[in-house]
């Protein structure tokens, strides 16, 4: 496995359909809807950057041009803001664009998280990476991905994020089965991929942060597609898990569905909540709601 303590690279599958959010998402990636007035997948990369990733790898599919649109630059627009001199606008603009190094993959047809990933070998290369799925917002100083770096640096093997959720929702999830090194992190045994409540090892489930080895790639390409034509991660983590060593790790921060209209609500109700700008006037606006 590659030593490098330093984790340069990320990769970002962002190739769904977002079909939980139809009809909005015929149109707008669901990747770019907004937690209040920021994108979901700013916050993802945000996370990475705070981290120390220089180079995101984003796994789009057709008709998703405008995520890289959003992170480019935007003449007309900025010329606007220029004109009419605000500066404010201007920083938060300069912002998005100079977030990091952000290159683009196209996925030709959803063929699962596994496949998702492969698609990004040839621009990870042979040193370990990181990958965050933009479903999952994790709000915490320092980063769910910061935390685990940490983790990673002192035992240079794969990290999986993980998180405690109630048995009667496992079967929503990837569960590991661990055996315990301390209180926050676990050594894994092997991976379920959505398993009953019966049948479930345990009760801590995948969430969408991982650090993997580059050897993960050997694996993915040896994954056989599952029932529904897809190349499941899991799969991949398990056959791994023969050679190489996995931890789980339970993060702190407070975690939100971003893939669920709901849980996307809740993430800007509370995340609004927590800025000095915006309390106010969402309490507000709460507090009306409630004495109606």
């Amino acid at each position: 496995m590659n030593k490098h303590t330093h984790i340069r690279k990320a990769v970002i599958p962002a190739a769904g359909l977002g079909t939980r959010f139809l009809p909005a998402t015929k149109s707008i990636p669901k990747e770019l809807l907004p937690i209040y007035d920021k994108p979901m997948i700013q916050f993802i990369i945000e996370e990475a950057v705070e981290a120390g990733i220089e180079d995101i790898v984003i796994i789009t599919s057709k008709g998703k041009e405008s995520i890289a649109a959003y992170f480019n630059e935007n003449d007309t627009l900025y010329g606007h803001l220029e004109s009419i001199n605000d500066q404010n606008m201007l920083q938060i603009i300069d912002h998005v664009t100079s977030l990091a190094n952000v290159s683009y993959v196209l996925q030709e047809k959803p063929l699962g998280l596994g496949h998702a990933i492969l698609m990004a070998e040839d621009a990870i290369g042979s040193e370990s990476f990181a990958v965050l799925l933009p479903d999952d917002i994790i709000a915490n100083s320092p980063g769910a991905l910061k935390q685990m770096i940490s983790v990673y640096n002192e035992y240079h093997c794969g990290i999986v994020a993980v998180e405690p959720i109630p048995l009667e929702n496992v079967h929503n999830y990837g569960v590991v089965s661990v055996s315990p090194l301390n209180p926050r992190l676990h050594t894994i045994q092997s991976l379920v991929e959505k398993p009953s409540r019966e049948a479930a090892p345990s009760n801590l489930c995948i969430v969408g942060r991982y650090i993997l080895p580059p050897t993960i790639f050997k694996y993915l390409h040896e994954t056989a597609p599952g029932s529904r034509k897809e190349i499941q991660l899991t799969d991949g983590l398990n056959s791994l898990l023969g050679m190489e060593n996995l931890i789980a790790f339970e993060f702190e921060g407070s975690r939100y569905d971003g893939g669920s209209p709901l849980g996307l609500l809740k993430a800007t109700l509370e995340l609004g909540l927590a800025r000095s700008d915006t309390k106010s006037d969402i309490k507000q606006l709460i507090d009306s709601f409630l004495s109606t």
